[in-house]
């Protein structure tokens, strides 16, 4: 999987502040090229760097994703956790792997964005006093 674009990073970002829009939770995506250990654990790791924890719900949601070795995985804060069914991201990762497969990167965490909003919604519907508690942003890490 390639590099993606300063247009491609934009349509993330627009995905997830769109994705927002309908729920209290917060999405976020961090890329990087290699994964060097369990993705899962990776992704646990860069969750807590990201301060993802700290939202007020605690309903922080992050979708990772190691370009070059082909691997993600989405996981969400406590607060999610304690209200879900443990198969909850399955839908979401299905739709992810859908685009992955066919080598469409960008498509795919646009997907998974969405996707996520909408399961979020169903149990952390956005509240008049709600804020953007986390960047919108792609979080490049390097690895550390």
């Amino acid at each position: 999987m390639a590099a993606i674009t300063d247009e491609e990073q934009q349509r993330i970002q627009q995905a997830v502040a769109n994705a927002e829009k309908n729920t209290s939770g917060e999405i976020r995506v961090a890329m990087e090229k290699t994964c060097s250990e369990e993705t899962l654990d990776r992704a646990v790791k860069y969750f807590s760097q990201l301060e993802m924890n700290r939202t007020h719900l605690r309903n922080g949601v992050l979708i990772y994703v190691a370009t070059v070795d082909r691997k993600f995985a989405i996981i969400g804060d406590a607060g999610i956790n304690k209200e879900v069914p443990a198969d909850f991201w399955d839908t979401t990762r299905d739709e992810m792997l859908n685009h992955f497969k066919y080598g469409n990167l960008v498509e795919g965490i646009i997907a998974g964005v969405t996707k996520a909003g909408e399961q979020l919604k169903r149990y952390f519907p956005h509240q008049l006093d709600d804020k953007n508690e986390l960047p919108d942003d792609i979080a490049f890490m390097d690895g550390k």
